[in-house]
Formats: structure tokens, C-alpha cells, sequence
């Protein structure tokens, strides 16, 4: 069964194609290569700033959270989710140089008869916990609350989202102008940065609905049905052969995979904080691409005529190898699909990078020069590295 044809039936796309037909006609705001959608000062009228709104949510790793929770009845299990979706607003945010002072407003919709009032204090004051740890890097934000609806009837589990707003002054601002020349910093998105308890296998929130389906047996279909859309049809529902509580050992720990694949998504704010008191860091700083929706291929809207060659990537971390063994998926998809071992890359000159590279490091993120920008006529991907070359246009 191809890629493509078990993303349809599971109602789901790599590269949402009907999403960006949808709003191809909108206003792309002040500066549209910027990462995030850049509007004027609505606030105070300044001209020389602009404000920043987003919204995101953990998607649905919420599900695969639930079952988690029912098989091993480990609360902590959501406080990953409340992170998920944090991040999800926040380092996108910080792709246009977004690092300080943003509002936070939760928005969570729960079937209440199988997600508890007890779940919903475990997100809410995990929300909390880590706005508290990113103060500790000088990463300032600011709750402002929120809404928990009881909305069973269009809910499955749970939806966990947050909406983020930030005005900071375009002087400060980073906006995409990928150059020819430029090297590509990657950074990675597994192992485990100074400011995490523990080993993160660099999931992030994409890919969950390919990764839970093909990794988790058939079992689960019978036992928790509402992990999942009714009308997939049943070929392409849980069809791997691991169980939630079985584990693996990865550098010396071991962890049940469930948790593997639940490995809240990192977040890159207090490096990307760190790098931006860099001396002459905003003028350095060709690009910056979260690579989350379209993964290693993120960085495609965001080019004009250029080639991005990616031919030094991180040896693929063990969760994207396990879910690549279970699922099958095409080595091409792979990369489109998951970040495969890196969740940000920064576009500058050598020698800074050399810098970006030592900042990481501080952090214990792993990170190196992942590739290169070339001229070229149109806009074009291309991934080269042990499994093969693979060519995205």
C-alpha cells in the first residue's frame, strides 16, 4: 500500500495541499517569507513595531496520550501534551525572532466522560510548570488563561491548543531571506538538552497519526475506540506489532515505547534566546525553520529560486527507525513526513555558524552544518544521505 494512499484513508496529509489551496488568497501580512504571519502594532499604532498571533495544538497525540494513561495509569503521561502544544506556538514564534514577553490562552475541548477533571489540572498547571522553567533562560510568558469546554459529541478524547500573542519591535525581528552561499545549521531533536528530565526521542507533534497506527497493534482498535476516527477503515488502524508498555533501551535507559513516541516536543527557545545575544546575531541570520508540518521539505516556502541541499543530516535517531521498520514508509516520505532527528536549522555563514553550533552544545543539543543553498530556478529540496538521494520539487 503506498504512502499517499494510507495518509488519505486515515484522513490525514504531509503536506496539507488543500489547507494552503485554501488560504493562498489571504494577506500574508507585513513580511511574507517571515516563518509567522507579521501584522502592524494594532496595539499601540507604533510603526516600528508589529504584533504576532498564533495558534496551534498538540493534534492528535492526544489520543495516543489516552490510551497511554488507561494502560498504565501514569498521570504525568499529559503533562507532555500540555508542553506539545505550547511549543507547537511558541518556537514557531521564535523563528521570526520571537523570544520573550508572549501572552498564553489555553483552549481545550475534552470528552468528558472518558478524560477526567483530574487530566484536565494535570495540563492546566503543567502549563504552568513550564512557563516557570523557561523564566529560569529569561524566556518571559505570561498566562492569561483560557477556556475547557465539554464538547463530547464533536471530541473523541481531548483537543489541547493554546493561542500565543507577542509585539515586539521590527528591529528585532528575524525575516527569511535564505541566500545563496548560506550553510544550514540543524539541531537536534532527540537526546536530552540541559533543561529536560529526561531522554526525548524527537517526535515533536507531527506524524502522529501515521506514527501511532503503524507502530501499536490491532488490540487497541478493540480497546479504545474512540483513539480514532470510526471511519478509517479498519486495514490501516493500528497495524504494527508494539504494545504501549513494551520497552526499549536507547543510551543506557530504558523506556516503554509508548513514552518514546510521547516525547513532549522540545523546545528551542532558550538556545534560540541565547543565540540571538550573539553579536550581530540578526544580521547573521539568513533563515530560521522550525521543521514541523512538511518536515525536513519545511523550508520549501520559504525560498525563492534557491536548492537546499541537505547532505550531512544526523544519523536517523532509534523512535524514527522503529516507526519506519513497522509502518514501511518510503525512505522519500520519511523525510517528508518526520523531522527525522532535527526540528530547527538556522541559514548563515560559516563562521557563525560555528557559534550557533557552540551555543547548542551549552544546551547539550547535539548540533552541526546539516547542508547548503545554491541558486537554482525554482524552489527544490534535496535530501542525500545513507538511505539514498531524494529530490523534492
Amino acid at each position: 500500500m503506498s504512502d499517499k494512499y494510507k495518509y488519505d484513508l486515515r484522513g490525514v496529509s504531509a503536506t496539507k495541499d488543500e489547507v494552503h489551496q485554501a488560504i493562498k488568497h489571504l494577506d500574508k501580512g507585513l513580511y511574507p517569507n517571515a516563518f509567522c504571519k507579521i501584522i502592524p502594532d494594532v496595539i499601540a499604532g507604533d510603526d516600528q513595531f508589529c504584533n504576532i498571533m498564533h495558534a496551534d495544538t498538540a493534534g492528535t497525540k492526544g489520543s495516543l496520550a489516552y490510551m497511554y494513561w488507561k494502560e498504565s495509569g501514569d498521570l504525568n503521561v499529559w503533562k507532555g501534551i500540555a508542553q506539545d502544544a505550547i511549543v507547537m506556538n511558541i518556537d514557531d514564534m521564535a523563528c521570526v525572532g520571537c523570544v520573550e514577553d508572549i501572552v498564553l490562552s489555553s483552549t481545550i475541548g475534552r470528552n468528558k466522560s472518558l478524560i477526567t477533571g483530574e487530566v484536565i489540572g494535570v495540563i492546566i498547571n503543567a502549563a504552568v510548570d513550564f512557563c516557570d522553567m523557561l523564566k529560569e533562560y529569561g524566556v518571559n510568558i505570561h498566562l492569561s488563561g483560557g477556556e475547557t469546554a465539554d464538547v463530547g459529541d464533536i471530541v473523541r478524547t481531548i483537543d489541547v491548543g493554546y493561542t500565543t500573542f507577542a509585539r515586539l519591535p521590527k528591529n528585532k525581528l528575524i525575516v527569511n531571506d535564505i541566500k545563496a552561499g548560506d550553510v544550514i545549521v540543524g539541531f537536534a531533536s532527540y537526546g536530552q538538552a540541559t533543561y529536560e528530565n529526561e531522554y526525548n526521542g524527537g517526535m515533536g507533534s507531527n506524524g502522529l497519526t501515521s506514527a501511532r497506527h503503524d507502530v501499536f497493534t490491532k488490540e487497541y482498535a478493540t480497546k479504545y475506540p474512540n483513539s480514532f476516527d470510526a471511519n478509517i477503515p479498519d486495514e490501516v488502524v493500528y497495524t504494527g506489532s508494539k504494545k504501549l508498555l513494551d520497552e526499549i533501551e536507547i543510551e543506557g535507559q530504558k523506556m516503554t515505547i509508548g513514552k518514546l513516541v510521547l516525547s513532549p516536543t522540545r523546545t528551542y527557545l532558550p538556545l534560540i534566546k541565547k543565540v540571538l545575544e550573539l553579536e550581530n546575531a540578526y544580521q547573521q541570520i539568513n533563515g530560521m525553520i522550525h521543521c514541523s508540518g512538511g518536515a525536513q521539505t519545511k523550508v520549501q516556502k520559504f525560498i525563492h529560486n534557491k536548492h537546499i541541499i541537505k547532505d550531512n543530516l544526523f544519523s536517523t535517531p532509534p523512535l524514527f527507525n522503529l516507526i519506519q521498520e513497522e509502518s514501511g514508509t518510503s525512505d522519500k516520505e520519511m523525510y517528508q513526513v518526520f523531522n527525522m532527528g532535527s526540528r530547527l536549522e538556522m541559514y548563515t555563514n560559516k563562521e557563525f555558524a560555528e557559534q550557533l553550533i557552540q551555543v547548542s552544545k551549552s544546551f547539550n543539543i547535539d548540533a552541526q552544518i546539516i547542508g547548503r543553498v545554491e541558486e537554482f530556478n525554482g524552489e527544490k529540496v534535496t535530501i542525500i544521505s545513507d538511505k539514498g538521494k531524494f529530490e523534492y520539487l
